[in-house]
């Protein structure tokens, strides 16, 4: 949760999902444990030969229960801004996990990339590219591809995809994963949500000066 706080949409699509199936999902200890693949999850509550048409089935629910319920997190609109406005030619990514660095504003995430789409023009959120169905490491390949030398991530996947990649990995503690978490597993900056990013950023960008 880096520029969206999704629990609220994904508890709905979850319990929207239980009902058509008849399968019993905690959707609560499910919003718990965000930032991996949807089939993750899916592999708690059903078995191995129904988890790829049950997770098309729940992408296909998503956008009526889970797009309304879900806010923006505080300072998401003013993050994508700073790099947009402040950027050093470079990029910056950021995590719907995560957000990029380098001039544009991207958004690499986990999540199905039309369903992500949905979420970021509900709120107004405007980054110059979205990029979904990768996690962890796999977020390198679009780091590269884009060019971001910073990636603002919620979770300590995104700490590795940023590394893996070669950037900076800049982690907000308002996911799933805590701050020590964040620094324990190698985060080179810790905020404690993305309202301290700008005054971050800008001060990044007059040291590249």
């Amino acid at each position: 949760m880096t520029l969206i706080d999704s629990r609220p949409g994904i508890k709905a699509a979850y319990a929207a999902l239980a009902a058509e199936t008849g399968t019993f999902i905690d959707a609560d200890l499910a919003i718990t444990r965000l930032g991996p693949p949807l089939e993750q999850e899916l592999a708690h509550w059903f078995p191995d030969d129904q988890i790829q048409p049950v997770g098309d089935r729940y992408r296909e629910l998503y956008p009526a229960h889970a797009i309304g319920p879900t806010p923006a997190l505080p300072g998401a609109h003013e993050a994508i801004a700073a790099v947009q406005q402040y950027g050093p030619g470079g990029g910056a990514g950021a995590g719907a996990s995560g957000v990029a660095v380098g001039g544009r504003a991207i958004v690499v995430t986990a999540k199905h990339e039309p369903n992500a789409k949905l979420h970021l023009e509900h709120l107004g959120i405007r980054p110059d590219a979205v990029i979904g169905w990768l996690w962890a490491e796999a977020k390198a390949e679009a780091l590269h591809e884009y060019g971001a030398s910073v990636y603002v991530g919620d979770h300590i996947g995104d700490v590795r995809g940023a590394h893996t990649a070669g950037a900076l990995a800049v982690a907000v503690a308002t996911g799933p994963c805590d701050a020590d978490e964040l620094r324990e597993a190698g985060a080179d900056v810790v905020l404690a949500d993305l309202t301290e990013f700008p005054a971050w950023w800008r001060g990044y960008v007059a040291d590249l000066a």
